[in-house]
């Protein structure tokens, strides 16, 4: 059986939901529980009993409030249904649901909706992911600070034991992803993950796919939305008897993200209306932006004198063009890294080289605008003095700086807020 073939790894600690109270016996409040854990499953009659009492047991001895597990059987022809109603039968706040329709999306959507858990949860049948990480996922939506909750094999912290083929396919599908849609968060397939109730009940009615894509779909949607996105490293193994098809599933994701693209393109997704109600409502500023803005502008200051004081340093040497481009792509390295970190709240090296690529990007906007304005300067005004050079730059700059805030913001940082994305491997 696929489950026998785990590897033992190390727990990861749970120091920081030590103080959290311990719950009550299960057999007294499996009525009510805080955590809806989702297991979906198809023709999986030899794993998904160990799965369920493997989980069972685990959750009994350490989550410390109510939990439910639900086994969602999607169409299942063998004898995993009958397999599914035992357990349900014989192990409390174990539950189970049947499918006429295949589709681990609409597995999941099927008993996310039904739920009235506080968190809700799933994990995919091979528990190919450590168990050990359960509790750093849900602990973020219990408390409230996060909306979602993902388990993420690629940062800094992961371990992971799969085949090479394996590995480029989920860094290319990832890559691919932070390329078209601007994503942020680093791993959108791994199979275990959590969203507050609350959240489920707004997001789910706008995610249509029913298959493999339904977990981008959900997170790309969700972070559109400005909502707060927790990543927890995990240790994951690989299952060597997946039952994924890669060629049909890859087709699936492709044209999964074109029809979200071109949804997120024309505006047809309501996000302002998913948007939290602590000073995120529609009709109100984007998640963050007067905080954002206030430290850009304060990062922008310090730049912009940078800049001058650079220009006139290199001017008498080098010529008006020369040390303007010289300094402004000093300055706009610096502003880059400055605005990473205290404005988007970005923390840790992943991504860093993307965001100074893209930030010199924005950079060669500030330069055609300066340069253009001096430029134009000299030939209207061939005999301007410095002092006259200095405020086509400044004004140039302020016009160069608005336009770079816009860019950081959609595209170099996009969606992301100092309390709103947070990974534990920071």
């Amino acid at each position: 059986m696929r489950t026998a073939r785990r590897l033992a790894l190390i727990d990861r600690p749970t120091s920081e939901l030590a103080a959290l109270p311990r719950r009550a016996p299960l057999s007294a409040h499996h009525r009510d529980p805080v955590l809806d854990v989702v297991v979906p499953v198809y023709n999986e009659e030899n794993d998904l009993e160990p799965c369920v009492r493997r989980l069972h047991a685990h959750l009994g001895e350490t989550f410390p409030y109510a939990f439910r597990i639900t086994i969602a059987d999607n169409a299942s022809t063998d004898g995993t249904p009958r397999i599914a109603a035992r357990l349900a039968a014989e192990l409390p706040g174990t539950d189970w649901i049947r499918l006429a329709e295949k589709g681990r999306g609409r597995a999941l959507h099927t008993a996310w909706s039904r739920s009235r858990a506080p968190v809700l949860a799933y994990l995919d049948v091979d528990l190919s992911t450590d168990l050990a990480a359960l509790l750093p996922l849900v602990a973020p939506l219990i408390s409230g600070h996060s909306d979602i909750a993902i388990g993420t094999r690629l940062a800094r912290g992961a371990r992971v034991v799969r085949g090479p083929k394996r590995e480029l396919i989920s860094r290319c599908y990832n890559g691919l992803l932070r390329s078209t849609l601007a994503v942020g968060f680093s791993d959108a397939q791994c199979g275990f993950k959590a969203v507050r109730r609350d959240v489920a009940e707004r997001l789910l009615p706008l995610v249509e796919d029913q298959g493999w894509f339904f977990d981008t779909e959900l997170l790309v949607i969700a972070e559109r939305a400005g909502l707060r996105i927790h990543e927890v490293p995990v240790d994951w193994v690989d299952d060597p008897d997946s039952r994924v098809r890669i060629v049909s599933t890859a087709l699936a994701d492709l044209r999964g993200m074109a029809r979200l693209g071109r949804a997120l393109a024309c505006g047809r997704l309501p996000l302002s209306a998913l948007r939290r109600s602590d000073g995120d409502l529609a009709g109100e500023l984007p998640a963050g932006l007067a905080r954002q803005a206030v430290r850009f502008a304060a990062v922008g200051v310090a730049s912009t004198l940078c800049y001058l004081l650079l220009y006139v340093g290199l001017r008498p040497a080098t010529g008006a063009q020369a040390a303007n481009a010289l300094a402004l792509l000093a300055s706009a390295v610096a502003n880059t890294a400055a605005n990473r970190r205290l404005t988007f709240g970005v923390r840790g090296r992943g991504g860093a080289l993307r965001h100074h690529l893209k930030g010199l990007a924005a950079f060669l906007v500030g330069l055609a605008l300066t340069s253009g304005s001096l430029a134009a300067l000299h030939r209207t005004a061939p005999g301007a003095g410095r002092e006259v050079e200095l405020m086509a730059l400044v004004a140039a700059n302020l016009a160069a700086t608005l336009l770079r805030f816009l860019l950081f913001r959609a595209w170099v940082f996009p969606a992301r807020d100092n309390d709103r994305r947070t990974t534990g491997s920071s």
